[in-house]
């Protein structure tokens, strides 16, 4: 077995486990992936040191460290304490290396922050996780809208301003990324920028507060929700000042585990969790058979579900922007639901041709049929057979532990790099609840 601060990310490179064991105890949800990482992003609009605490320890976090120390900004690391200090007063290059942008999408963020403090940036067309069409047209048009001049040449991005000038935008689709970039591009732009049809996922909300704390001016109002706007006063950047600010929990990470606890079955309290943020993801975990106890103000969820025989599908389920269910637990919840009794119909409605873990559970047992390239419809078995599966992107790596959990006899997720990608240590995490499950070094 592994500690979850002494092993060697880059020497793991499978996950083993022996289904059958149920889920119990406590464990502290980490920080979070997708809320990180355009805020480390953003530290290189301010002039000078930026503390982050509750960093998570994932790998995804050590490619835009590289990243930032590549513009010039000087890292200084305590991991034992899950912080990590950023200091870009002296940050002078705008060329990202094709290395590390190819490895993570979330590198496209860069470019909104680099072009709001050295009004330039050139990168490589980000990589990260396969799952069907991700194109970044939306980032491109909300920094054109700004003022930048962008061009391409084979797979390299160039984007330069001589100065960028608030605008009106407003998008076709609330991108994250998209009003990521925007949002950090505009930060420093000469002016005032209205957002409308903004994402409304806490990441961006939480991209916003830590810019205000260091100095920015942005305002999200009330009717943030229904309509997506933000409005940014762009300052100067020798306005902006560092700040120490701490990384909200994972809530994506908090949901796994949710539908971990379904799939093996057990009772299960987590710590340091987002309860306002999973109010979809709990309606069809509470539908499913399963009882929650939450409290909000402790930051605490507990999931019992201790008659697995109880656990039963929803008939139809599908993604959606926030507040709806997200897309990043679509792979968790069609894991869970092949061990559910009854029939779910799953849609994908943010991204095409995310089902790519399908062959690995048919593999083990599941009976998934593929509607079309966003939708399946999945008839409960009642236990999986464990099997050597493939880890083929983030979130459906982290599925397949799910299944490997619910499966009668060893199952071996192979290629955990895409897990390392977004969860700090699952196989101790889940060993810590009971699961007979390890790191492999093949």
């Amino acid at each position: 077995m592994v500690n979850s601060m002494a092993y060697d990310r880059q020497c793991i490179s499978s996950i083993c486990m022996e289904g059958g064991n149920s889920l119990r105890g406590k464990i502290c949800i980490q920080g979070s992936k997708n809320a990180a990482l355009p805020e480390l992003a953003a530290s290189l609009l301010i002039p000078g040191v930026c503390v982050f605490k509750n960093i998570p320890g994932i790998s995804d976090i050590e490619c835009m460290e590289n990243l930032l120390r590549s513009t010039g900004a000087y890292l200084e690391e305590r991991k034992e304490a899950y912080e990590l200090s950023v200091n870009a007063a002296d940050i002078r290059e705008y060329r990202l290396p094709a290395r590390y942008v190819g490895a993570m999408r979330s590198s496209v963020v860069l470019m909104g922050a680099l072009l709001g403090r050295l009004g330039e940036a050139l990168v490589d067309y980000p990589g990260g996780c396969v799952i069907g069409k991700r194109p970044i047209d939306l980032h491109l048009y909300g920094l054109e809208r700004l003022g930048a001049r962008i061009w391409t040449d084979k797979s390299r991005i160039h984007a330069y301003a001589d100065e960028l000038k608030g605008a009106a935008i407003s998008f076709p689709f609330p991108s994250v990324g998209a009003t990521q970039n925007t949002i950090l591009a505009a930060a420093t732009a000469r002016g005032t920028t209205v957002i409308k049809n903004a994402a409304r996922e806490p990441e961006i909300t939480a991209l916003c507060d830590f810019l205000n704390k260091a100095g920015a001016e942005i305002e999200i109002g009330g009717d943030f929700m229904a309509a997506g706007k933000i409005v940014i006063h762009g300052v100067d950047v020798s306005r902006l000042h560092g700040t120490e600010y701490e990384i909200i929990p994972d809530r994506i990470v908090a949901g796994t585990y949710m539908f971990a606890v379904l799939a093996a079955g057990g009772c299960v309290e987590l710590e340091n969790v987002p309860v306002a943020q999973l109010h979809s993801v709990c309606g069809i975990v509470e539908r499913m058979g399963a009882r929650i106890s939450a409290n909000e103000e402790a930051g605490s969820l507990m999931v019992e579900a201790e008659n697995k025989r109880d656990i039963k599908n929803v008939p139809f389920a599908e993604t959606g922007a926030y507040p709806a269910f997200p897309t990043d637990l679509q792979s968790p919840l069609l894991a869970c639901s092949c061990v559910a009794s009854g029939e779910l119909e799953l849609r994908e409605r943010i991204f095409s041709s995310r089902f790519k873990i399908v062959e690995e559970l048919v593999r083990m047992g599941a009976d998934i049929e593929l509607l079309d390239d966003d939708g399946v419809r999945v008839r409960g078995v009642k236990e999986l057979e464990g099997r050597t599966v493939i880890a083929r992107e983030l979130r459906g790596g982290a599925a397949l532990v799910i299944a490997g959990l619910a499966a009668k006899g060893i199952t071996t997720v192979a290629d955990v790099s895409y897990i390392k990608r977004g969860y700090q240590d699952i196989a101790g995490d889940l060993r810590k609840l009971g699961a007979r499950i390890s790191y492999v070094d093949e």
